[in-house]
């Protein structure tokens, strides 16, 4: 009986309602890369342990998912984890290098570099994030907030692969796709099973909720996203949706393309900031939830400009059912942790504000 009552008031969260597309009190806030480099907790641990070492030791990858849950008043918490790890099992060689950021020695350029990856199951290869995910579920059980697992969507997996790391244009990973789309199909394929079933692997661990980030999709044009990256998106989401929990698709530049973005799959729709809410939501339709769209600039403002920019989001939607407020990409390393805290108080308040006026007229 009290493992229902548990489940039932986890289900009653302000997140999963919203997902659901069901009325809230208030509107559901969580922040991508909430757990990260702008909290003091999480850069002590990072003058003890590497990037790839946080990540891969459970108990460690679960106290820095709840650091930002015992900070602020969060409605959802996002394991902590990263998008490329997934490709270590699949063969590539991965390493974080300070100042430089993610590399890959030995990135995927030919026919032969695709046949030889590997696509095993995600228990055997990233068994450490299911388990962080177990004990994060664990340490949340009784305080009503759900936790969401993620994977990198093919076409940004296949960026990192082909480019070897970041790009900011991302030739390499084009022009594979436009002069060898064999070759390109062939990984795509092999991408999708394997971000399908690791985002899978997260539910089953315990995971309320999955998010799919194709954060470099903006990079293409409709015509190149809908024939040579949507059908392996949508096959990535498929296999992902047997869990039966809600999965968030996020993209960024994505504004010209959204309803192909939606056609891809997803219960809701993450969208940036280069595009107003109430437009995206109206280019989308009531069939979807839709969460964003703060720039993560403004967390860099004075309060006061922060508010105003909040508060153009709400007001735009006007509490519509289904809204989860988000940035339109993660939180940067230099953010002021005051700011956060009072965003997301600031958008509690004044979403039920907007409630019980929608109420009264």
């Amino acid at each position: 009986m009290v493992t229902t009552l548990k489940t039932q008031t986890l289900m009653d969260s302000r997140f999963l309602k919203a997902c659901r597309r069901e009325a809230t009190d208030a509107t559901p806030i969580w922040l991508m890369r909430q757990a990260g480099r702008y909290m003091p907790e999480y850069r002590a641990l990072r003058e003890k342990y590497t990037i790839l070492e946080l990540i891969k030791t459970p108990a460690l990858a679960c106290e820095v998912t709840l650091q930002p849950l015992h900070a602020f008043n969060l409605d959802a918490g996002i394991i902590f984890a990263d998008i490329l790890p997934p490709l270590q099992g699949m063969g590539l060689e991965l390493d974080f290098v300070r100042g430089e950021g993610p590399v890959i020695y030995n990135p995927v350029r030919s026919a032969e570099d695709v046949d030889r990856l590997q696509v095993r199951p995600a228990e055997e290869t990233l068994a450490f994030t299911l388990e962080a995910i177990r004990l994060t579920r664990h340490e949340l059980a009784g305080r009503g907030i759900p936790l969401i697992g993620f994977s990198g969507a093919p076409f940004t997996l296949a960026s990192y692969a082909v480019e070897g790391g970041g790009s900011s244009r991302r030739v390499k990973v084009k022009s594979l796709m436009m002069n060898q789309p064999l070759v390109w199909h062939r990984l795509m394929s092999k991408l999708s099973e394997v971000a399908g079933d690791y985002l899978l692997a997260q539910a089953q661990a315990g995971a309320q909720a999955l998010q799919i980030f194709d954060s470099w999709v903006g990079e293409l044009s409709p015509y190149d996203y809908e024939r040579f990256v949507m059908p392996y998106s949508q096959r990535a989401i498929e296999i992902a949706s047997q869990s039966g929990v809600p999965i968030i698709h996020f993209g960024t530049g994505t504004s010209g393309m959204l309803k192909l973005i939606q056609q891809a799959g997803g219960d809701v729709i993450g969208v940036d900031w280069r595009i107003g809410l109430a437009q995206a939501w109206e280019m989308l339709g009531d069939a979807v939830s839709v969460q964003g769209n703060l720039d993560p600039i403004a967390l860099f403002a004075d309060w006061e400009a922060l508010k105003t920019r909040a508060t153009n989001i709400l007001d735009s939607v006007k509490g519509k059912r289904g809204h989860i407020f988000n940035l339109g990409h993660g939180i940067l390393p230099e953010t002021p942790v005051e700011n956060v805290r009072r965003l997301v108080d600031f958008v509690h308040e004044y979403s039920q504000m907007l409630n019980q006026e929608d109420v009264t007229v």
